[in-house]
């Protein structure tokens, strides 16, 4: 299975246009036959709390349908971010489009504390059966909850996928925090990041995948949007640096 991670830059608060960009890095993962691709965490808005109530919406949203229709034509699954709301409640979520399938909406169960005004903490731990391999996504701030890697680990993920806003003053200790629980869970795990600034960050780029040994086996910079891409077969990463328009 080909997994892939998209690191942008988005457009605070623009989810027309941050969907645009998107739009060209799936492709690009299409084209370099990826059976997956998740972008960083709130994608379609940017990590932009103040303004997450007003922007939120759910995983029927017509805006997403571009999206489905890419799934289904190219058998890929596709993880972005976006605020969700139901009733009063507003969550920090990955909308999953899958073949042929009907949309999931995983949404973030450990808040990172600054996020508790504006956000609700959700109850629905997953993991993904996908082609060759079981896939547990992650949302940033619950990469430091060992509850978190342990669902994972107890329900037979081989992959774990933690879409994150990481800032420069961040991503060290976020680095070497995932290398280490890739080589203690033993699993595959990738990282994707946001590039520029966002939520009055400034992001560090570094997207990245370990091997189950905690190795870092691929690696994006920090100021270029890009795709980075492994494959669990041949054991092949792959990088791209130019959406296609």
């Amino acid at each position: 299975m080909r997994v892939a991670v998209a690191q942008i830059e988005a457009v605070k608060g623009n989810i027309e246009k941050n969907l645009e960009t998107h739009l060209k890095w799936i492709k690009q993962a299409i084209q370099n036959k990826a059976d997956m691709v998740v972008f960083p965490e709130l994608s379609l808005t940017g990590y932009e709390r103040d303004l997450a109530g007003e922007l939120a919406t759910n995983q029927d949203d017509e805006r997403l349908n571009e999206m489905q229709r890419l799934s289904d034509k190219n058998g890929i699954t596709i993880g972005v971010g976006l605020p969700t709301r139901k009733a009063d409640d507003v969550f920090i979520s990955m909308i999953i489009f899958q073949p042929h399938t009907e949309r999931i909406t995983y949404s973030k169960q450990y808040l990172y504390p600054p996020e508790e005004p504006f956000f609700t903490a959700a109850k629905n731990p997953m993991v993904l059966n996908l082609k060759t391999e079981v896939v547990s996504p992650a949302i940033c701030y619950e990469t430091s909850n060992d509850a978190h890697w342990e669902y994972a680990s107890e329900n037979n993920a081989t992959i774990y996928i933690a879409s994150v806003l990481s800032s420069v003053a961040g991503i060290d200790a976020e680095l070497k925090k995932l290398s280490g629980m890739a080589r203690n869970k033993n699993l595959v795990t990738f990282m994707a990041n946001y590039v520029g600034s966002s939520g009055g960050y400034e992001c560090a780029g570094r997207s990245s995948v370990w091997n189950e040994k905690g190795e870092l086996i691929g690696q994006l910079d920090e100021n270029s949007e890009g795709l980075l891409l492994y494959d669990t077969q041949t054991k092949e990463t792959i990088t791209a640096t130019c959406a296609e328009a």
